[in-house]
């Protein structure tokens, strides 16, 4: 049975004799009665009728004796004093202060450790595509394997959902191409190939662009909060028990889903792209949407469209490979899923720049 922590004293000059059990649970107010008790003087401290003495009541003499302990003023048992010595010890020993490296030095190791990263993750996430891709082929040998009803359900969120936000953003983009190409080529008089520079910049580039930027962060972004939280709440873990594939019930889905919307997607971008650019052209150029419309057929033509509809399924690919792939890394805990989003979105960002410059290579080479 517990016996609350008490002591006493027969005279001012003799020892405190502490009774009871000096521990966590047993102490009460009893270190606060043997401060004042102490105050003003030294006392020796008795400690063999103590019962159980754990650290706590070691902290609590400790402090009574205002942080200090004398050769020769604590009497009791062998193994009390040595957990009060241990104690005393650990209060006065300081705490080695790290040393910080210098900043240059900070600079490169995180840098060094960066790049490292980069190539780990960039193996990983190929790893990971390839393994999508093979699975994509056993649907294609066998359709009935895939979730078609979770497929459009994806479709829905992630493709016509997000209409109005891509064909807003590419109708502004449009309207900027547009004011800088009237401005800038009027001043050496060539405002006549306006029409040419909104119809390559929108048709070639920056409907694709932005579209699978804007899919990177809300698609990408979701998909791997979606199946983080299925991660955390381990219904991964029982669809493997009960021999279901995650690839084929959560990856593939959305990567089907993504590759279809993404044509559609472009297409509506360069609509609204194109036609913010004519309005533009035709406010500040005098340009009439019939010779805008002509000009973007004689002189631009339907290849540079069809040269970004090239580039889209790959982008949709790297969007679904990567918020899928960072979803499934998701550890147990919430800062891990917030985490994994925000790498997500960043790592398709810089997958799009990457592939649509290594795209302007080949285009460049094949000279289209």
């Amino acid at each position: 049975m517990d016996t609350p922590a008490n002591f006493k004293r027969e005279d001012e000059a003799g020892p405190v004799v502490l009774t009871g059990d000096w521990s966590a649970i047993c102490l009460g107010d009893a270190p606060v009665r043997l401060t004042e008790a102490l105050r003003g003087g030294s006392s020796s401290i008795d400690l063999r009728q103590v019962g159980r003495f754990d650290t706590a009541g070691a902290m609590a003499l400790i402090e009574a004796l205002g942080g200090k302990l004398n050769d020769n003023q604590v009497e009791g048992r062998p193994e009390t004093l040595r957990l009060l010595g241990r104690v005393v010890e650990a209060i006065h020993t300081e705490t080695p202060v790290a040393k910080r490296p210098l900043s240059v030095n900070a600079l490169m190791y995180r840098l060094g450790k960066g790049v490292v990263n980069l190539f780990f993750e960039a193996g990983e996430s190929f790893g990971f595509i390839g393994y999508l891709l093979a699975t994509l082929a056993r649907a294609v040998i066998n359709p009935g394997r895939v979730r078609w009803a979770t497929v459009i359900n994806i479709t829905e969120r992630a493709g016509i959902d997000a209409i109005p936000i891509v064909m807003i953003t590419n109708f502004f983009i449009g309207a900027v191409i547009a004011f800088l190409a009237s401005s800038m080529l009027a001043d050496v008089g060539f405002q006549i190939f306006s029409v040419e520079t909104v119809g390559f910049g929108v048709l070639r580039e920056f409907a694709v662009v932005i579209t699978a930027v804007l899919l990177a962060g809300r698609s990408a972004s979701s998909f791997a909060a979606e199946i983080g939280a299925m991660k955390m709440q381990q219904e991964i873990d029982a669809m493997q028990t009960m021999g279901v594939d995650p690839f084929e019930a959560i990856v593939l889905p959305r990567f089907i889903a993504l590759f279809v919307m993404v044509f559609l997607l472009t297409f509506l971008g360069a609509v609204a792209g194109l036609f913010a650019g004519g309005v533009i052209l035709w406010w500040t150029l005098d340009l009439s949407p019939t010779y805008f419309i002509e000009t973007i057929q004689r002189n631009v033509g339907i290849t540079q469209f069809g040269l970004s509809m090239i580039k889209a399924p790959f982008m949709a690919l790297a969007v679904a490979g990567i918020g899928c792939r960072q979803g499934l890394m998701v550890g147990g805990d919430v800062e891990s899923l917030g985490r994994r989003v925000t790498t997500a979105v960043v790592h398709s960002i810089f997958s799009i720049i990457v592939l649509d410059a290594i795209f302007a290579l080949i285009f460049l080479e094949l000279d289209v």
